[in-house]
């Protein structure tokens, strides 16, 4: 069992009175920015570009903004929070000028490092911690209390505390609350694009498609074939993330549980595993990384086209107009018109 370090186990005065430069300010950069800022890091700036949407956003929570070639050269240290084909590009030309012996250089996930795209000097502490969780989840808990669980991973440990430094830059964005688990750059990168691919977004996006698909074919009503294969999804999902496949199996019928045992083993089959494994030596050889690569460098017409595509599915515009029924989807939207109404209504 691999060990999980916790709130004893991080010294925050490691990084306490750092200058931390967060590069974007997205969904984990604000995450990150506001957790660091409040667990009291000296000085929290964001690197970003002029006229950012993000970076007024940045700038209207309180935050320090530059751009991000001087909040390189202010920071301590420097967490990359980029979209992965933005990093090489961002790091040549407005990072590694300014990377000395005592900087350190983070990143939340190690695309970029595993595959070659960032090539840093020796002479720096290199190293991951990485939210198990959406930037939303990672504040939101972090407000509550609580904490999501990260992953930290060290690439180069040329201060010789490597290691502790991520451990206390986890703590600082509340994930020594939850549970933190160390692993390398290598088990991280290969496993993520894994499940990203395989199971939680291309195969399930595939399955619920393929199930959509199959019953408008056999004649049903696209709003039926929706509700059943996308809609539900959630329902059985959050089952099994407070409880396991057992708590899922514990509280639907034992008519689905068994057409779970006896009918999902042949449409998830050999076959598919099969698949997942050609997936996952795409992915160790680097076949995958040098198709998205050069996917960018071409200036990513495959996948601009795939994506219209898929937004103009069947599964997608029937979707679209049933959530537009959904007031509970969008809880606040809801009250502000039912607010709405009662003004009128005055």
């Amino acid at each position: 069992m691999a060990k999980i370090y916790y709130e004893n186990d991080a010294d925050f005065n490691l990084i306490k009175s750092k200058t931390i430069a967060i590069i974007g300010y997205g969904s984990q950069g604000h995450a990150h920015a506001l957790n660091l800022k409040d667990s009291g890091v000296k000085k929290v700036i964001i690197g970003s570009y002029e006229g950012s949407k993000s970076a007024l956003k940045a700038k209207e929570a309180g935050l320090e903004v530059l751009p991000v070639s001087e909040a390189a050269k202010a920071a301590d240290m420097i967490m990359i929070l980029l979209p992965d084909e933005k990093h090489k590009a961002v790091y040549e030309s407005e990072i590694k000028p300014y990377l000395n012996k005592n900087k350190v250089l983070m990143v939340a996930h190690g695309f970029s490092l595993h595959f070659g795209q960032i090539v840093p000097p020796q002479d720096i502490d290199v190293l991951m911690v990485a939210p198990k969780g959406p930037g939303h989840r990672v504040r939101t808990t972090y407000e509550m209390g609580h904490g999501v669980p990260s992953l930290i991973a060290i690439y180069q440990n040329a201060s010789g505390h490597a290691k502790e430094i991520a451990l206390a830059y986890a703590k600082g964005i509340g994930a020594t609350r939850a549970g933190v688990f160390e692993t390398n750059f290598k088990e991280e990168t290969e496993t993520d694009l894994f499940g990203e691919q395989a199971v939680l977004c291309g195969g399930l996006t595939g399955l619920i498609k393929a199930g959509y698909e199959t019953l408008v074919e056999a004649g049903y009503q696209p709003e039926m074939a929706y509700f059943e294969c996308l809609h539900e999804v959630k329902l059985i999902v959050d089952l099994i993330y407070e409880g396991g496949l057992a708590k899922m199996r514990d509280s639907i019928s034992n008519t689905a549980e068994y057409g779970d045992y006896t009918r999902g083993p042949r449409v998830v089959d050999a076959r598919v595993k099969e698949n997942m494994k050609k997936i996952l030596q795409e992915i160790q050889s680097g076949q995958f990384a040098k198709e998205w690569i050069h996917e960018n460098q071409i200036g990513q017409p495959n996948f601009k086209a795939v994506r219209e595509s898929e937004a103009a599915h069947s599964v997608e515009v029937v979707g679209k107009e049933l959530r537009s029924k959904m007031s509970f989807l969008n809880p606040l939207s809801s009250k502000q018109e039912n607010r709405d109404k009662v003004k009128v209504e005055r």
